[in-house]
């Protein structure tokens, strides 16, 4: 597959077939759509054409210095020398290097930007981004340093460093880290490569980095809602909990979308369940403190992280709406500065703006991390009663089937995921209210959109090995209680995910094992779709 780069219909999932490989391990390639390319290469022409003397106007960035030095004209004949140390003064990024799929979103998106014809860099700059990203040659690109405005100038810097085959700058190629220039030559292509006027801020003078990050995380966000429905019906039925709260009437009288979407697809997914029944709630499970054949007493409504599961999800499937739209625009949108734009009179003018600042995706971040933060608590929440009989109507005690005292069971596992519920707390704090002013006060108000990028990809890979963890556990309850509750089946869609999680996890029932091998296959699962897949092809696509 080639995604084609226009500047204007770029999607989140053309992001993610380029950055990550599918399941043969091949990346989509990219490439400037034809269109797009003329138009880079006849802005370009005019810029070479009428700006490249020194009594032009002054065009920040272009034949300017940066910051405070906005007022200060650089020659013509020091214009490749400018450029160079533009790269070079900004190559400031600290820390561990950003993942590959990161690194790859990056390049992708910073190509897209220019392929809207706003920025003005040559095309052959352009193309070399988008051959070295075919060809496998990723940047070493520090996650740490980047304010989120004059955009991502920190990590861009060392991207842009890399591609034009700076003696100080690393790549990723063949899964060896090696000096940029090596990496190029053995890849086949000419390590020299001069930037011209305005290369070096088109290159570094964006929030390319906070907007890759961005996609990738609400990518991953979008494929754990539905699974997090599963996991709750897997949990409701193990617990044999109630049906009403997910009746339509119930939600017409609050009628926001998302909360009636997620009721329809709970009740889609328990179709037939007989589980969640009175006949099913007499049967004495192993640890119920009840004497058999005593009918339990009536459930009428159950605890919140069961009976509100459509009011909690319900927001964070919005939210995730919402930030879907701010990423898609933002994915096609210009953001160095200044901006190459049509005059009306046949020419172009440079117009400096502002919109390398980062304050759409910082907010859009932290709201992803808020929503999708407590998507994973109430997952917890059920994970915590599943493994307490007390609270579980019975369940074995951890969820045990081995000896008791030899074996401890599940309990650890929740534990961890609890570790994860903490940790997402405190990246949950916002941090696009946060600002530092820097450069000697010419960057007075900061995004901090970066950092709440990292935080936000953090917790959604937390979110997700929660709800995986959910997956794991209440399909071990399910299991335990089988036996006994035999005579009264799971829903069409339970039945489903019950059939795709035992095709690759089998049951714990002699004891403990290495839980971390089952927890990752948990995850594996969750991330190739096989849960989902097998409910939507019981039950229909699910909202």
């Amino acid at each position: 597959m080639t995604v084609k780069l226009d500047g204007a219909t770029l999607r989140i999932q053309d992001v993610v077939r380029v950055a990550r490989p599918d399941a043969q391990g091949r990346f989509a390639q990219a490439e400037l759509a034809p269109g797009a390319r003329e138009r880079i290469a006849a802005t370009r022409a005019y810029i070479d054409r009428n700006w490249m003397h020194d009594d032009a106007p002054l065009m920040y960035a272009f034949n300017t210095g940066v910051g405070l030095f906005k007022d200060q004209r650089v020659l013509i004949a020091d214009m490749a020398a400018y450029q160079k140390k533009t790269v070079y003064a900004h190559a400031t990024g600290v820390g561990e290097p950003f993942a590959e799929d990161v690194t790859r979103a990056m390049m992708l998106l910073r190509a897209n930007a220019f392929a809207s014809n706003y920025s003005g860099p040559r095309v052959e700059l352009v193309e070399r981004l988008l051959a070295f990203l075919n060809a496998g040659l990723h940047p070493v690109i520090p996650q740490k340093g980047s304010v989120g405005a004059s955009g991502d100038l920190a990590p861009l810097a060392h991207m842009a460093g890399a591609v034009c085959g700076f003696e100080e700058a690393d790549m990723i190629y063949q899964g060896r880290v090696m000096p940029a220039r090596e990496a190029i030559g053995m890849a086949g292509f000419d390590p020299d490569f001069e930037l011209g006027a305005k290369d070096a801020s088109a290159l570094i003078n964006g929030s390319t980095t906070s907007l890759a990050l961005a996609s990738l995380a609400t990518s991953d966000a979008r494929r754990i809602l539905k699974h997090a429905d599963i996991a709750m019906c897997l949990s409701l039925e193990a617990m044999r909990g109630e049906l009403a709260a997910f009746d339509p009437r119930v939600h017409a009288a609050r009628p926001h979308p998302g909360q009636a979407r997620v009721a329809r697809n709970l009740l889609r997914i328990l179709e037939g369940s007989k589980r969640c029944s009175q006949g099913a709630r007499d049967i004495v499970f192993p640890d119920e403190p009840r004497p058999p054949g005593t009918p339990a007493s009536p459930r009428v409504q159950d605890v919140y992280s069961l009976r509100c599961t459509p009011q909690v999800h319900g927001p964070a499937l919005e939210a995730l709406e919402y930030v879907e739209r701010i990423v898609g625009t933002e994915m096609n949108s210009a953001t160095d500065n200044p901006l190459i734009v049509d005059d009306g009179q046949g020419g172009y003018v440079s117009i400096s703006g502002g919109h390398f600042h980062g304050q759409y995706m910082a907010q859009a971040m932290d709201f992803l991390s808020i929503a999708m933060a407590d998507l994973g608590a109430i997952s917890e929440r059920r994970l915590a009663r599943l493994i307490d009989p007390t609270m579980s109507y019975g369940l074995p005690r951890n969820l045990l089937a081995g000896k008791r005292g030899l074996n401890t069971g599940f309990a650890t596992v929740q534990c961890s995921m609890s570790a994860l519920v903490m940790e997402n707390r405190g990246l949950a704090t916002p941090g696009s209210v946060d600002s530092i002013p820097g450069k000697s006060n010419a960057e007075d108000h900061i995004s901090n959109s970066t950092w709440c990028g990292r935080k936000a990809r953090i917790v959604v890979e937390n979110v997700e090995q929660i709800v995986a963890g959910e997956l794991l556990m209440a399909a071990q309850a399910l299991t335990l209680v089988e036996p006994l509750a035999k005579d009264y089946p799971l829903g069409k869609g339970s039945h489903a995910a019950m059939e795709a999680i035992r095709a690759v996890i089998p049951p714990a029932l002699d004891g403990d094992r290495w839980y971390a091998t089952e927890m990752r296959q948990a995850l594996d699962l969750v991330r190739s779709g096989a849960v989902v897949e097998a409910v939507e092809g019981a039950v229909g696509t699910l909202e």
